[in-house]
């Protein structure tokens, strides 16, 4: 970007009302439920989330993909509700809903009109405590589930790429377990199973409303003490406890084969620290060097092996520090067509090596900053992402005031930071090497 122009966008962003803080207001319910409530008023809309402290981390060894089959299952019916006639109310009232399942969490949401907030809490807590699951259900949901993973895993060279690569890269945590679970621990999962999962963790206690939009934080508080506040607390919920990953004393590498590979490509992940409460530093580097390296067109990566040196047709690196515990760094280079992949990932290893010699280029950084600011103050516009940012956050163990002073410490990070970032992280010992290539030679003459 000219320095005109660039001067004159940062200008107007500068205009914008960055500092400005969202209308948050946060109560506790008696049964030990959290209760975030998020004001925008420009739009008679509501977004309406409960997310659980559980997600795929959190299961027992030897029934993964147990927390996104229940995902599943609580769509089916309840004491009050036949199977299907949740979501059918819902699209009735003109909203939409859905839920996903992660590491750290599951969440389940409709986003309606406002005036149509009561009517999704009653049916949301409804299905809090009172699923009703037989063996009919639990079979034909599991059949559903196993074919989302043929769809979205084995019908993808790349998806079952990164499952291996995740597990090299996890020993012993369960991030090195796919959050949709092993295809034959999946074939097994029962009726028991589910409701063990759904018994211990579906529990107020356990979770956390956040209802984003046109709403006053006194009537969603009396609406939540209404439905979710007579719900039982389940007592025995422990801690959050995961295996503790041992230390990466050694880098790893896999070769990946696939003869439907029709685009090769080397990636690298690091072991790297998480988003703290309170000390969100060390993320916000990492953040900022992830966009330095590989966030786009003009970074590091890009402008050296794809504009200069052509030999690759895209370059990245990525850091998502909402996680409760310690996440990756990674970087990915896919080759140009005559190059192969160890000469891309020795000339990523050299641009990295470049990198520490000649440090951040302070005009790149600003203009990341700006950029970063932009999206920020953008997406206050969608209540969704507004939900979504808190309960990511929350139920990853930040807090709200983390959420709040995030956008001012990633303004406040310095060139000296990401050096200290990228000083930290890149230990090739904590690192796993991944190439994704077509079928062997061996398979291609059979």
């Amino acid at each position: 970007m000219p320095r005109v122009l660039m001067a004159a966008a940062l200008v107007a962003i500068a205009a914008l009302p960055a500092k400005a803080k969202e209308m948050v207001s946060t109560f506790q319910l008696d049964n030990g439920m959290d209760v975030v409530v998020v004001e925008d008023h420009r739009a008679p809309v509501v977004m309406h989330m409960v997310w659980y402290r559980s997600g795929s981390a959190d299961e027992t060894p030897g029934v993964s993909g147990v927390a996104h089959f229940l995902e599943h299952l609580l769509f089916k019916g309840t004491d009050t509700l036949e199977p299907g006639e949740f979501s059918a109310t819902v699209a009735a009232n003109g909203g939409r809903d859905n839920a996903f399942t992660s590491y750290d969490y599951t969440a389940y949401f409709q986003r309606v009109a406002a005036d149509r907030l009561e009517l999704m809490m009653r049916m949301e807590s409804d299905r809090m405590v009172n699923l009703r699951l037989g063996e009919e259900e639990i079979l034909t949901e599991r059949d559903v589930i196993i074919e989302e993973r043929n769809q979205r895993t084995e019908n993808s060279p790349g998806a079952l790429f990164r499952e291996q690569l995740n597990a090299a890269q996890y020993l012993n945590h369960r991030y090195g377990v796919p959050i949709i679970g092993w295809r034959h621990e999946m074939e097994t999962l029962s009726l028991e199973d589910a409701l063990a999962y759904y018994k211990t963790f579906y529990a107020p206690n356990n979770a956390i409303l956040v209802v984003a939009g046109d709403v006053q934080p006194d009537e969603v508080l009396e609406l939540a003490e209404k439905y979710y506040g007579v719900l039982p607390a389940n007592p025995d919920l422990k801690p959050r406890e995961r295996t503790i990953e041992p230390p990466q004393t050694s880098a790893r590498r896999m070769v990946f084969h696939d003869k439907r590979v029709s685009q090769p490509y080397v990636t690298r992940s690091y072991l790297a620290p998480e988003r703290d409460p309170g000390a969100q530093e060390g993320a916000a580097a990492l953040t900022m060097l992830a966009e330095v390296l590989g966030g786009g067109t003009t970074s590091v990566l890009a402008e050296q092996l794809q504009f200069e040196d052509k030999i690759a047709v895209y370059t990245g690196a990525h850091y998502s520090g909402t996680s409760l515990d310690k996440t990756t760094f990674d970087l990915t280079v896919v080759p140009a067509h005559g190059t192969s992949l160890q000469e891309a990932e020795d000339a990523m290893d050299a641009v990295i090596a470049a990198f520490f010699e000649t440090g951040v280029d302070e005009e790149h950084l600003e203009r990341i900053k700006m950029q970063l600011r932009a999206s920020q103050i953008y997406a206050r516009d969608n209540v969704g992402s507004l939900a979504n940012r808190y309960g990511r956050a929350l139920t990853s163990g930040l807090r709200v005031e983390d959420v709040q002073a995030w956008p001012d410490v990633l303004q406040a990070v310095t060139s000296e930071d990401i050096m200290e970032a990228a000083r930290m992280v890149f230990d090739d010992k904590k690192s796993v090497t991944g190439w994704l290539q077509g079928a062997k030679q061996t398979e291609m003459n059979q």
